[in-house]
């Protein structure tokens, strides 16, 4: 049973940064595309970034380009969202999403692409 565990949120200034992990287990990571998502108090859940397989196709939502970055180590099984320049628009949960993908190098933007979520992590950036 593929299970996904959020982890690295926490309160942090703006400016200042948090690296989010996301581990798998129960299914290697090699055949999992994963996506990182976040959901504002009274908001609906926004595509963040996304990375393929082998890590060869990433995407980023424009509003984080330049200041996230997705990285993953298939041998650790994780998935890492390096988060810089944090502003306070940043704040939500942060969840990692994961499709079984065997023959393609595609990166998933999309939330209703996926079918395994975690559970979350709270990212707050507040003075």
């Amino acid at each position: 049973q593929l299970q996904l565990v959020e982890s690295g949120g926490g309160l942090v200034q703006p400016g200042g940064s948090l690296r989010l992990s996301c581990a798998a287990s129960g299914f290697t990571l090699d055949y999992l595309s994963i996506g990182w998502f976040r959901q504002a108090p009274g908001k609906e859940r926004e595509g963040v970034s996304c990375i393929s397989r082998s890590g060869g196709w990433t995407n980023y939502e424009d509003s984080v380009k330049g200041r996230f970055t997705i990285s993953r180590d298939n041998a650790k099984n994780t998935v890492y969202l390096e988060m810089n320049s944090l502003k306070p628009e940043d704040t939500a949960v942060y969840y990692c999403a994961a499709k079984k993908t065997y023959y393609t190098e595609n990166c998933y933007a999309t939330q209703y692409e996926y079918d395994y979520w975690g559970q979350g992590t709270q990212v707050t950036v507040s003075s």
